[in-house]
Parts: structure tokens; C-alpha cells; sequence
């Protein structure tokens, strides 16, 4: 997954080359690792379909990476490491975004007005990672 985010988040894509083996078989870790991209994928389409690079002006925080889908102006944030402290910090998005949600379930995560000073927006995010290797933030921006 860290490949095809990186591929897309650099503005290119991705095309998967399995095989099977010698006794026409698909090898076991292939299997495996076509699964785990299958169900991330199922979750997380639109943060790769229809993406690309995101704008300069968004800044891509520690232990993320970014895509950007300019049709439906939404930002996407794949959390490679999920913040410990339940709290994410954007610097340079305040004012930029209306609403922010986890892809997988389009659950709500709050904006945290109080913490939010300067330029910087700060998301309030569960303490509990969604069960996902790498759970995937959606902006709405204005």
C-alpha cells in the first residue's frame, strides 16, 4: 500500500504485475498482499482513483502522506503513523477546510477549535485506530 500511496501522491500511478508460478499457481505471500490491498482499497478507493499531488500550499505533516482529488476539491491524509496523542496537527490549513471524516466509514472527526491557533487546524482523532494499516483522512475544503 505505502507504494501505491507514494505513487499517486507524487502525481503517477501504479500497475500491479502478478503471475503465477511455474504450476500455474499464485504464489502464497502474492495472495496475501493482493488481500490486504483488496480490503484497504474496498475502504479507501477515493483516496487513489481520480488523484494525484496535492497542491504546495498544503503542508504534508510528519508520518503522512497526501493525494488530491481536484474535480471534488477534497484532500485525502493517509496516517502512515497514527498520532498517540489523539490529536493531529495541519499547519497551514485552517481556513482551508469545511469538514473532515475517515474514509472507511465516513465517521466525523472533530475540529478542534480551541487548539486550532495561527494557521494550524487540529483534528481530534480517536484514541483507538480504525482498524486499518493506514487509516485515511478526508477534507472537504472550501
Amino acid at each position: 500500500m505505502d507504494l501505491l500511496i507514494t505513487s499517486v501522491a507524487n502525481g503517477g500511478n501504479l500497475l500491479l504485475n502478478v503471475g503465477p508460478t511455474a504450476r500455474g499457481e499464485f504464489d502464497h505471500r502474492a495472495v496475501t498482499a493482493l488481500d490486504s490491498l483488496s480490503l484497504w482499497m474496498h475502504a479507501n478507493s477515493k483516496s487513489i482513483y481520480h488523484c494525484t499531488f496535492a497542491p504546495a500550499d498544503f503542508k504534508v505533516s510528519e508520518g503522512t502522506k497526501l493525494t488530491y482529488n481536484k474535480d471534488s476539491k477534497r484532500l485525502y491524509v493517509h496516517l502512515f503513523e497514527y498520532p498517540g496523542t489523539s490529536y493531529i496537527y495541519l499547519e497551514g490549513y485552517k481556513d482551508k477546510v469545511n469538514y473532515a471524516q475517515f474514509l472507511h466509514d465516513n465517521s466525523e472527526i472533530q475540529i478542534d477549535a480551541k487548539k486550532s491557533t495561527g494557521n494550524t487546524l487540529v483534528l481530534k482523532l480517536p484514541a483507538k485506530k480504525p482498524n486499518f494499516e493506514i487509516p485515511v483522512i478526508e477534507l472537504m475544503l472550501n
